[in-house]
């Protein structure tokens, strides 16, 4: 593809799984000659297993104290990952670049202060009074923010207050397609001309009772023991594993980025979001709309992230469009090593991604029962997510050669 000044470019990478902390311990596992380990909590949420966070020194992004007391762990995590992406593009000491960098930020609702719903419903048992219960333990019980959750744009406010980046914020909430939309965004923004750099991605605790119960709310979860995602049966209980994740992306034109001699990591050559019905083919109809650009890069060189949910019956949907709509490419559902992480699913496949074309990468099967080895080094990527009530995103990447 010919390149130009408004290509979108990834410069910085800030991404934490269970898998580990930062570029080079994810580098490794999307060059290593075997299926990676998977890490997965089995017992503490039982009968839900979960991938856990890994052990991670917040002081190293957020150094004062008093920042991380007043974050809960999914704030933590976010300003965290967004860190670790500003020190890899090299803007974190660059205050003025901070001050006119654009952040955009995919949320959920923040985490749920669980002491005082489960005060509220303990007394609720007790009392014919509710409304007036309600009331009085409003009054008495919440936080400073005066809401019994951490409000969805607090993740924006303390990246600014932290790590000074003060340019325009945007905050989408709405699972998947919140990653989506916010990685969309930016895109169109630098391809327009509109921005020149831009922090982009999202956070996702996955242990957390409020969320565990949500996903059960659908009968959502996979239980029990761990399988590989392509393997997940609907008599297992769902198929959702949900992962803790941050992911954040530093963009950039690339005149902006060639202009400080920034290490390109990948091009994003187009990317785009829908949603609509599923019934009747309306799914797979979408899908092959959104993965035509895609067939340019048929061939043993491109790799498919795909950040399907583990739901038996939407994966074989799924995967029946990408064989066809990607011939010959290799296929990796990244959310069976990693776990399902919602608003950060899209941009995590995008920081895997980036990852692979720069180190021109053999990725290793991640379910080594369903996933052929790959017979050639990445040169092109194809991200897609398909959201596990709706929305659907699909992204074109290609090696910075």
């Amino acid at each position: 593809m010919t390149k130009s000044a408004n290509d979108v470019v990834i410069t910085g990478i800030g991404i934490v799984t269970s898998q580990g902390v930062g570029t080079e311990v994810h580098a490794a596992l999307l060059t290593a000659a075997q299926t990676p380990a998977v890490h997965v909590e089995t017992e503490r949420f039982a009968p839900y297993p979960v991938h856990p966070l890994p052990e991670i020194d917040w002081s190293q992004q957020i150094p004062k104290r008093g920042d991380q007391r007043q974050m809960e762990n999914w704030q933590r995590l976010g300003v965290f990952a967004a860190g670790l992406a500003l020190d890899d593009a090299g803007f974190k000491d660059d205050v003025e670049a901070c001050s006119s960098m654009d952040m955009i930020v995919a949320a959920g609702g923040g985490e749920r202060d669980i002491t005082v719903d489960s005060l509220i419903v303990d007394e609720g048992l007790k009392r014919n009074d509710r409304e007036r219960l309600l009331n009085e333990k409003l009054t008495t019980e919440l936080r400073p923010t005066l809401f019994l959750a951490q409000l969805s744009n607090l993740m924006a406010g303390n990246i600014s207050i932290v790590h000074k980046v003060t340019g325009s914020s945007r905050t989408f909430m709405g699972e998947e397609g919140a990653g989506i939309s916010a990685v969309e965004t930016a895109f169109a923004r630098i391809k327009a001309g509109q921005s020149s750099h831009t922090l982009v991605g999202g956070a996702f605790v996955a242990e957390r009772k409020d969320v565990l119960l949500l996903i059960e709310a659908i009968q959502g979860h996979a239980r029990g023991e761990w399988q590989p995602l392509w393997a997940r049966k609907a008599e297992d209980g769902g198929g959702m594993i949900l992962g803790s994740v941050g992911a954040f992306l530093v963009l950039e034109s690339r005149a902006h980025a060639e202009a400080r001699g920034a290490h390109i990591y990948a091009a994003i050559d187009t990317i785009e979001g829908d949603r609509g019905s599923r019934e009747a083919g309306r799914l797979e109809a979408r899908l092959e709309r959104l993965l035509e650009p895609a067939k340019e890069l048929a061939g043993e060189g491109t790799v498919v992230f795909c950040g399907t949910t583990g739901f038996q019956d939407l994966a074989a949907r799924e995967q029946a469009v990408l064989k066809t709509a990607v011939p010959g490419a290799a296929l990796r559902a990244y959310g069976g090593l990693t776990g399902h992480a919602l608003e950060t699913q899209f941009p995590l496949g995008l920081a895997l991604a980036a990852l692979t074309l720069d180190g021109g990468a053999k990725v290793p099967p991640f379910d080594a029962g369903h996933e052929r080895a790959m017979t050639a080094r990445a040169t092109a990527a194809v991200v897609t997510t398909v959201g596990h009530v709706r929305g659907e995103g699909v992204a074109l990447l290609s090696a910075n050669a």
